[in-house]
């Protein structure tokens, strides 16, 4: 079909892949399943859509409509053509404010929508844990609730038209009509296929018995989760077959309908005001589960805005993930599970007043321990951060048995929960299982994941076993095996189950009128293959074992490591949201930039390998080669997925088989060609501000490189650092990092006077340089032997009352983010203890403020803003808040942060030709304008040196270290 392909793509105005990479990328979810798709496509407007449907059509393939990916019931594996909306068609079209409605494209993503909205005080009531990267597309495939949805409903109560292309490639409006309205399509219709829609939904709505058997045999009205099959429950509760009832409107039946009927291209959106402003959450500690189940009704007669549930064994998870760690504050004890729930109010007054009302139920019923009500925009936003982490988390339990979805989404009627659960347990107790609980406990649905291990073929078993358990429970209650995340493949071949072989005909005549050559998203719903089909791994199949550099052993090997990924997309953010992972993606918007496509592209080829060695693979290379190791994943991806460290242990592996190029091994080796350069310090300077020297090396033209200083810091040291000024109030040792020591040695010497004017004894240690060059290259081999060095240098003499501190962020967070995985095991600890005590020189300062040993009495007091863009490893391993406090800390000054995630230097990546572009788009999505828009007087401070240098070329302004400024500051 090449040459079919290849016409295609010249008839398109987005973009159409075929190879190989492209199709892996676009192979798995956010679910258990991968399929090779025949190919990608990202259409640009209506007409490609119906080009690319016009040739599924003519060449006897499938459509697979696509936003961000992040399904978890296989909606968006196929193998058919994958069509990405999420690029191209993402614009916000329309808002009316009077009759509260907004037109978007599907690719918009909801929280991007919010943040538009919300300038004009409204909303888009669903809202999911996935906002911050789920498009509305995708949410209307889904019929997405959220965890507002016991107030706001799903996407299907929200939907006012869409606009779509249907199977034959006709395009089509559906809304509101009147009886009338009907009429007119079922009879003055010239379009046949939409002709026949109406009918065959006529046909089936005003047949008494199928009347009866939907509403006997579809889930409880009572329960509002309820996406099962397709929506036509809904459609029967409409004017044209209910009395009393709302006007018919075929969105509704799209909402769920998962892309199998029509591909929309314009959707239009009811919009809400904001709740009001005083909001808080009450955050109940329970003893047990069963307690919480029970707390849930009592907090239901309060009439919350949400209620949703972490259970102990995700609350474990959380202490080991870097930044949701920072968001447990509220939590007390070790509860065996946790309700937050949400009150909106009027006023600050009738908040603490439902507060305290809800409390005292909850007491008098002797349920929970404790019932902090945390407010504060800040602080709530922590709180959820923690909740919607769940899912994310559940991959960082190591081995092979994982938190899978399939009997995650079924829902029932609040108050069938205690016995549902009850039930489940059972269930899960017989097969041998345990689960996790978590999630909207408000509206009847918990997600359960119980660990499966998909590598053995007996879980496999065991996996269809529990569905089909699972699925007898629930018709039990009469609640939905869907709640939101949809029937897909995995819950599709239960529908004649819980339905009933009646209904499920209704549905599948259903799909055969609107799809009658089935191309729109087949198998899904209805005519689904069997859920233990298309795995992402085959069953009995060996997991890849690696030697490896680094110490892969905490999550049982490399390849473990990369599988920690399972395809949630939070790497999908944009700049709009904020955050710093993962800025190549920001930039571009393409999936093979997010952390995910790197992880997928990892998985694929070493799993699926068939060369001698699995790591001689370009197309890993070359995926990889644009990760810039920001660092950011490590902490901003719920599972941690640290790609910047798998990256650097592949780079190495493919060295020794490729060989190291000239240009990666000049930078990596950059530290020990610095003192030969030093010798001929003007020479050297000139030679590397000349264009024919980067293009030699590969370097981009435009950019200016890093002079050598005219003293190095050792030097200068050498003559005697000076001794404290005052009564010695300590002493540290400075780590005198290579870029420090050869390229700003200005900064290592006010360093040291700012440490000595202050009453500190400084003394630099012999050690060998950090090792960040040859990291950043993936010369892995060397680094190894670096860290060797260091720590064996360093554990002796280095302590919590004699730390190391360091002024390159990138250079001293090494002992702490990657030595302790570099050295031997019998290292290790050592390794572990020294970087507790390896600090960043601002966070030795904030603590010497806290300890009351600096005080804002040493510095000036006139005033001065500072605008401060934070490194990226610092936001990842450690934090920015120490450098806000120590620039804070002279009496006039004020420090905001530019919420610029990476600068897009990174390292060298931003001086190579082929990178340079991307690497100043990333600067201009949010740092270059906050920069350039900063007043003259304002200073701007970064602590890392690429990001002064980035900062430098994108707006020709000039950079201050924070040691510079509180040097200066000194009185």
């Amino acid at each position: 079909m090449q040459s079919a392909f290849n016409q295609l793509k010249s008839q398109l105005e987005g973009d159409l892949f075929t190879d190989n990479v492209q199709r892996v990328l676009y192979s798995t979810d956010a679910s258990q399943y991968k399929e090779l798709p025949l190919a990608v496509t990202r259409p640009k407007n209506k007409e490609d859509i119906q080009k690319i449907i016009a040739f599924a059509r003519e060449n006897g393939t499938s459509v697979i409509p696509r936003g961000a990916g992040t399904s978890l019931a296989g909606q968006v594996v196929g193998p058919g053509i994958v069509v990405d909306m999420s690029k191209y068609m993402n614009r916000i079209l329309e808002l009316n404010e009077a009759e509260k409605y907004v037109i978007v494209e599907p690719g918009v993503v909801l929280a991007e929508l919010n943040l538009f909205l919300s300038k004009y005080g409204l909303q888009f009531g669903p809202e999911t844990s996935t906002a911050n990267r789920c498009v509305i597309g995708g949410m209307l495939g889904n019929n997405s609730c959220g965890l507002h949805s016991l107030v706001y409903g799903s996407v299907r109560e929200h939907i006012l038209e869409v606009d779509a292309v249907l199977s034959d490639g006709s395009a089509t409006t559906f809304k509101s009509l009147s009886k009338e309205e009907f009429a007119q399509k079922l009879n003055g219709n010239a379009n046949q296929l939409e002709k026949s829609i109406y009918k065959n939904v006529f046909d089936i709505l005003s047949n008494p018995e199928n009347q009866k058997e939907i509403r006997t045999k579809f889930p409880d009205p009572k329960l509002t989760r309820r996406n099962m099959g397709y929506a036509i429950d809904s459609l029967l509760n409409s004017e044209m077959f209910s009395e009393g009832g709302e006007p018919f409107n075929f969105s509704k039946l799209l909402a769920g309908s998962e892309g199998t009927l029509a591909f929309s291209y314009r959707i239009k959106l009811n919009v809400i005001p904001l709740p009001p402003k005083h909001k808080g959450l009450v955050c109940a500690h329970f003893e047990t589960l069963e307690e919480s189940l029970e707390g849930n009704l009592v907090a239901l007669k309060h009439h919350p805005q949400a209620i949703e549930l972490m259970d102990d064994i995700i609350l474990q998870c959380t202490k080991e993930n870097i930044e949701q760690n920072k968001n447990r504050f509220f939590v007390k004890g070790e509860p065996g599970a946790l309700l937050m729930i949400e009150f909106a109010c009027a006023t600050e007054e009738e908040l603490n007043t439902r507060a305290v009302a809800l409390e005292k139920d909850l007491r008098a019923a002797g349920l929970g321990y404790h019932y902090p009500l945390v407010t504060g925009a800040d602080k709530i936003k922590r709180v959820w951060a923690l909740r919607t982490s769940g899912l994310g988390l559940l991959a960082n339990i190591p081995g092979d048995r994982k938190g899978v979805p399939g009997i995650e989404d079924t829902a029932v009627a609040p108050e069938y929960l205690p016995a549902y659960i009850a039930d489940l347990k059972k269930v899960l107790k017989k097969l041998g299982l345990t689960s996790v609980y978590y999630a909207h406990i408000a509206t009847g649905e918990i997600h359960f994941r119980p660990l499966i291990n998909f590598k053995d073929p007996n879980d496999v078993k065991l996996f269809d076993s529990l569905m089909s358990e699972v699925a007898a429970l629930v018709k039990k209650h009469r609640g939905s095996m869907s709640g939101e995340h949809g029937d897909g493949r995995v819950r599709g071949k239960f529908i004649p189950f819980m339905l009933g072989e009646h209904n499920y005909r209704l549905l599948k005549s259903l799909k055969k009128a609107w799809d009658p050559e089935n191309i729109l998203n087949p198998g899904k719903i209805v005519d689904t293959p069997p859920i233990t089909e298309s795995l992402r791994v085959i069953p009995g199949k060996p997991t890849p074992e690696f030697d490896t550099f680094f110490d892969f052993s905490r999550y049982r090997g490399y390849f473990r490591s990369i599988e920690k990924c399972n395809g949630t997309g939070d790497c999908r953010k944009s700049e709009v949201i904020g955050g710093t992972m993962c800025p190549t993606f920001m930039a571009t918007r393409d999936e093979d930039k997010t952390t995910r496509g790197r992880a997928n592209i990892l998985r694929e080829f070493l799993y699926s390998d068939d060369k001698q060695n699995p790591f001689d693979h370009r197309e890993i290379y070359d995926i990889l080669d644009l990760c810039i190791s920001c660092k950011a994943c490590k902490s901003e991806c719920p599972s941690n997925v640290d790609m910047a460290k798998l990256k650097a242990e592949f780079m190495q592996h493919y060295y020794d088989i490729h060989g190291i190029p000239l240009r990666s091994r000049l930078i990596a080796y950059l530290p020990r060609l610095n003192p030969l350069a030093i010798l001929v310090r003007p020479i050297s300077n000139f030679m590397m501000g000349t264009s024919v020297f980067k293009k030699a090396i590969g370097f981009e033209s435009k950019r200016t490189l890093p002079r050598l200083s005219k003293i190095t810091l050792n030097r200068w040291t050498n003559k005697a650092i000076p001794a404290p000024e005052t009564a010695p109030k300590g002493m540290v040792y400075l780590f005198n990092d290579e870029f420090t020591n050869y390229n700003e040695s200005d900064i290592g010497i006010k360093a040291i006077l700012l440490l000595t004017k202050l009453g500190y004894e400084v003394r630099i240690p012999a050690h060998k340089e950090s090792g960040r060059t040859f990291l950043s290259k993936g010369l892995v081999r060397t680094s190894k032997k670096i860290a060797t060095e260091n720590v064996n240098l360093l554990k002796e003499i280095v302590s919590e009352k004699t730390p190391l501190i360091g002024i390159e962020p990138s250079a001293i967070l090494a002992f702490r983010d990657e030595y302790p995985e570099l050295v031997e095991k019998e290292l290790q600890p050592a390794a572990t203890e020294l970087g507790k005590h390896a600090l960043l020189f601002e966070e030795f300062f904030s603590e010497e403020i806290e300890k009351g040993n600096i005080t804002e009495d040493q510095f000036d007091t006139e005033e001065k803003q500072i605008l401060l863009h934070g490194h990226c490893q610092q936001k990842s391993v450690a934090s920015t808040a120490p450098t806000k406090k120590m620039l804070a800390l002279p009496k006039n000054y004020s420090v905001k942060e530019i919420p610029s995630g990476c600068c897009g230097m990174a390292g060298s990546f931003g001086y190579e030709k082929e990178h340079y572009d991307l690497s100043m788009k990333i600067g201009e999505m949010v740092l270059f304008p906050a920069v350039r828009e900063a007043d003259e007087k304002v200073i701007i401070s970064a602590p890392g040196t690429s990001c002064r240098h980035q900062i430098k070329d994108g707006t020709g302004k000039t950079a201050k270290h924070p040691v510079e400024i509180m040097y200066e500051a000194l009185k």
